[in-house]
Parts: C-alpha cells; structure tokens; sequence
C-alpha cells in the first residue's frame, strides 16, 4: 500500500470519537483486556484520522514514512513516523482485522506459503499498535514519558495475547530457580521477563518485548546469558519489536525525515562474541536487517514468529 486513504460514510462520521477521547482512552490500560478491545480501539482511531488531521507530512528521506499532524484540539503536534506501506487504512484495516483473528486462531493450518496471509499477521499486529502510539504523541510534551511507558507496556500486552489467542500458555512475570554448587542448591535467584512461554509446567521461552531496541539491545543479550549460565540451562530467548525508526528533527520548517535507532554493530558483536538470541523479530524490519551479513540471518518479520519458529520452541 503506497499511500493511505482515509475514506468513510457519513454514519461512521457521527460516531467519531474526538482526539482527547482517543488519549483517555489510550491511557487506560484497563480499556485493552482483550484483542477485541485493541482492534476496536484502533478502528476508531482510523476513523478518526480519515477526516480530522491538520496535514500528513512525508519523511524526506524514506518518502514511505508518513507523519500525521493534528489540528489545534492536539496542539498541532506531530506523531512518530508512520510506515505506509504496513499501516492499513480504517476501510482496509475492517476488513483485515476480522480475517486475522480468524488466521490466529488458526495458525498451524494456515499456508505458509501464501504471502497474503503473512502480510495480514504483520501488517494489522503493525496498525493496531502505531495507532495507540500516535494517539498518545497527542498529549502534551510534559508527558511525553507517560506516553512512552504505556505504549510500550500496551505492546507487551499485545504480543502475549496474539500468542494466547494462538494457543500458547504464556505470561509475564519472574521466574525463580535455584542456584546449585557442587550439586547441592544453595540459593534461589529470580528474574523478571516481559514473555515467558511455558509448557507441561516447564519454562519453553523467554522474550522481550520492547517497541524498539534502542537502549535495550544490550540487555536483551546478557540476559540470556546470565539466565541460562546462573540456571545452568540452554532456554531460548527471542526479542520482539515494533520498528526502529524514529522522527529526525527538521532542520528547517516543513522537511522531516527519520533516523534509525538499530545498531548493528553492537547487535553482531553480541550475536558473534556473547551469544546469539534464538530470533529476533521485527514488524517494521529494516532493509539492512535482510540483506547485512549476520543481520539477515537472525532477524525476521514478525509474521516468522506466528507462523514457523514459535512452533519450534514449544
């Protein structure tokens, strides 16, 4: 999809809700306690956006990202940078996002050759989140961390109740083992994860969650290390994210553009001389995650995860 069209009927049009209900609405967590609430919410959010935007602003230097400003109700302010050719529209997101429950609940059977489908899994899971994300660019700048925590906490949310919806017994939390010298156990350690996939009682898979790598890519590598050399265990680890683009400030008015936040040199240095993830998975993948040497083979699109490896692991 190259551009994004924002058509509707005049009954949709009545029942849109306004910039500062979507917000409210983005803020509370407790709106978002299944898939159906998050695919409504971002229906509406689309609806929203079809007819009610100051201006959509392209990147200037990946014209395939757009920037959607709001009129003087969200202080004009300008959203992250959004990818057009993964962010469906309110017409064609209804109609996607009604097969893609249907896709999930139906994962194993689905083609994995039919690049349609993979299409749908990446694209909606994509379109649900940015449109939570950039409903929140509408507070104001003072709570500009707010904005950020709950969007990434709402994205954790997400990425666990797809998983469930496909049938996986998965949670957040810590997980507790004990720490054995000389064949005796001596202690117990704890260690907090954002995924844990569990099955017959016995830990699967360990994820991260984040909406970007940018400040986490270390983390996320000594993890598994520290977890599977303190519990002497091989349990994979994967890391999920949205994107890693964010918005380059202009240098002068009206030209905006993006900036990666991915670092790849740290990321095969880690992979190389640590140890490597067992996936990393990307909604928004970069062109040099598929085509870099070491890149390509450890990271995916999300639509990989869903279809193929978490099968692997569980």
């Amino acid at each position: 999809m190259d551009e994004l069209r924002f058509g509707k009927s005049k009954k949709e049009k009545l029942n849109t809700m306004n910039l500062e209900q979507l917000v409210s609405k983005a803020k509370n967590k407790s709106n978002f306690v299944d898939l159906g609430a998050f695919i409504k919410f971002c229906d509406e959010y689309l609806n929203y956006i079809s007819d009610h935007l100051q201006a959509t602003i392209i990147s200037q230097n990946e014209n395939h990202y757009r920037f959607f400003q709001y009129k003087e109700e969200g202080n004009f302010q300008i959203t992250r940078p959004i990818n057009s050719n993964l962010m469906y529209d309110a017409k064609d997101f209804s109609k996607a996002s009604k097969e893609y429950l249907k896709l999930l609940q139906n994962i194993k059977t689905n083609n994995k050759k039919d690049q349609s489908i993979r299409t749908i899994l990446n694209n909606v899971t994509y379109t649900i989140q940015q449109s939570i994300g950039s409903a929140l660019d509408g507070l104001p700048a003072r709570q500009s961390n707010t904005a950020r925590k709950l969007n990434g906490d709402l994205f954790e949310h997400l990425i666990r109740l797809i998983l469930g919806k496909m049938g996986m017994d998965c949670r957040s939390g810590t997980i507790q083992f004990s720490v054995v010298i000389d064949g005796k156990s001596e202690f117990q350690m704890r260690y907090q994860h954002d995924l844990i996939i569990e099955k017959e009682e016995e830990v699967r898979l360990i994820g991260s969650i984040k909406t970007s790598s940018k400040d986490r890519v270390d983390k996320i590598f000594i993890d598994k290390f520290l977890y599977n050399k303190l519990a002497e265990k091989e349990t994979p680890h994967i890391a999920i994210f949205l994107n890693d683009v964010q918005r380059k400030n202009a240098r002068c008015e009206n030209q905006y553009g993006i900036n990666t936040t991915f670092l790849p040199g740290r990321f095969k240095g880690y992979t190389v001389k640590l140890n490597p993830l067992d996936g990393v998975y990307y909604c928004d993948i970069r062109p040099n995650m598929q085509t870099e040497h070491i890149l390509k083979d450890h990271i995916k699109t999300f639509d990989h995860l869903l279809m193929e490896d978490i099968w692997k692991f569980v």
